[in-house]
């Protein structure tokens, strides 16, 4: 599927904003290979936080599952060393990849992942007219079930991984090629949508990336 692997990112939080204080409460890294999850990486996360009403109204988790999870110091290094210089992929990246930089600077450590894919707007670009690209409501449109619960670190990453083979095997059928390079799907993130079915056929037409059938 992908010439290279992909991480899949999901955190759960205290609150939206990264810089404003909120903290995660709960990670999952799923490392896709071949088109298949292959390792994963999850845990509650103890950022020494209180867990607001509404965020355990929402996702289920609880002051107390907190309190008892491993501190943030332990999570961090283990989740930069799952990553390692892979590509990193999650739905609607920038939220993820803002609290992971935060609690890097936290820490003291950085990430050291290459590229940065958004299924958000993947979807936005190659999924058009659909009713809502919330990852929810994606699932639904597909047919894309949930394992757990919805607003779960790990439920959420499955199906964003879901989502983006989705997309990939899309690319692959109508392009008639063997492999996606994840350098394609960055790409692809940063035309406007009106954009994307020129580019891809300029970039398909050069034989870039992917090896025609």
């Amino acid at each position: 599927m992908f010439d290279r692997p992909i991480v899949m990112l999901d955190f759960e939080t205290t609150g939206l904003s990264a810089d404003g204080g909120d903290r995660i409460t709960e990670v999952a890294a799923l490392r896709l290979v071949d088109g298949v999850v292959v390792e994963r990486y999850v845990t509650l996360v103890n950022c020494g936080v209180r867990i607001p009403p509404f965020v355990t109204s929402l996702t289920g988790i609880s002051q107390r599952m907190v309190d008892g999870a491993p501190p943030v110091a332990q999570v961090l290094p283990e989740l930069l060393d799952f990553i390692g210089d892979d590509v990193l992929a999650a739905h609607n990246a920038g939220f993820d990849h803002n609290f992971l930089l935060a609690e890097g600077r936290r820490q003291g450590l950085a990430p050291r992942h290459r590229g940065l894919i958004c299924s958000l707007k993947l979807a936005r670009r190659m999924l058009p007219g659909q009713a809502s690209y919330k990852l929810g409501g994606l699932a639904s449109a597909l047919r894309i079930g949930y394992r757990g619960a919805a607003h779960r670190a790990e439920a959420d990453a499955e199906v964003s991984t879901r989502l983006l083979l989705h997309i990939g095997d899309g690319l692959r059928q109508q392009y008639r090629c063997r492999s996606i390079a994840p350098g394609l799907l960055e790409a692809i993130n940063r035309q406007s949508a009106a954009r994307v079915p020129g580019f891809l056929a300029r970039h398909f037409a050069a034989g870039r990336d992917a090896a025609a059938v």
